[in-house]
């Protein structure tokens, strides 16, 4: 359960979860559309942190979304704060304990549907996140392709073929997530990652889906994600991808250094439903 966070059109909110056996928690910023019209529907960019648990950045994140919309910049939108945990990876974990991918695709998803006006189809919604947020929107961006229609991987990692070293953690700790999340197995952590998934659904990637992955040339995850840029280039996947001059792994430099290009990617993915 992550603590509770004030900020500008925030609310936090619980669920029961059956994969999980107890209530699972999730913050949803509502734009002012919502509150003058709360029958119309809106699209949805579900939001997925980097490690550590991402309670720090909501407030942050809400906040310039909230101003982009009020300034025309972004369509108005609901943005789900997924909870992650400090490490879930986004995915089912080997010893079953961790069911989160299971969580957000069955469980969570509906819940916002059925309780929220939102556009309850692929194009109405997007899933954006910052490095184990980044992997996170890439693997089940890739994998359920029928859900969204966009997918937005920034700082992404862990992004290499062999989750044996990453960039920002030694080797030993590289090995202890492989063991807590994986079950200590390289062909687990290669058949549930955003390559595999891309290789899988190539076809439909190509023809229906919006991507974009986006890296700061200082970000130690740089030559990961140039590599998987590469792969999707192979794959002929079309996908913007974006290198920001001066930015290490940081989500509000790679915010600051992008934009308008950051809301024009929300414009196009959400366009067809107007402002």
């Amino acid at each position: 359960m992550t603590p509770k966070v004030e900020g500008t059109g925030l609310s936090f909110r619980t669920f029961r979860s059956k994969a999980a056996g107890t209530d699972v928690s999730f913050h949803i910023y509502a734009p002012p559309a919502y509150k003058a019209d709360p029958a119309r529907r809106l699209p949805v960019v579900y939001w997925l942190h980097g490690s550590g648990g991402g309670v720090a950045g909501i407030a942050r994140l809400s906040a310039l979304l909230d101003d982009a919309i009020a300034a025309g910049r972004c369509p108005p939108l609901f943005m789900v704060f997924v909870n992650g945990l400090r490490m879930g990876m986004y995915v089912d974990w080997a010893n079953g304990q961790v069911p989160l991918e299971t969580i957000i695709i069955h469980e969570l998803v509906p819940h916002i549907d059925a309780n929220w006006p939102t556009i309850g189809s692929r194009d109405g919604r997007l899933l954006d996140g910052f490095s184990m947020g980044g992997y996170g929107a890439g693997r089940l961006g890739f994998l359920y392709p029928e859900l969204f229609g966009s997918v937005s991987m920034m700082g992404a990692g862990p992004m290499q073929e062999r989750l044996e070293r990453t960039p920002r953690a030694s080797g030993v700790v590289a090995a202890d997530l492989l063991l807590e999340v994986y079950g200590g197995s390289q062909e687990r952590f290669e058949a549930v990652s955003p390559r595999r998934y891309a290789e899988q659904n190539a076809e439909t990637l190509s023809r229906n889906s919006r991507l974009r992955l986006v890296i700061g040339d200082q970000d130690e995850t740089y030559q990961n994600n140039r590599a998987f840029h590469e792969h999707l280039t192979r794959l002929k996947i079309p996908h913007d991808w974006i290198v920001l001059p001066g930015v290490g792994h940081d989500p509000i430099g790679l915010l600051t250094a992008l934009g308008d290009r950051h809301w024009g990617f929300y414009r196009e993915a959400f366009a067809r439903h107007g402002k």
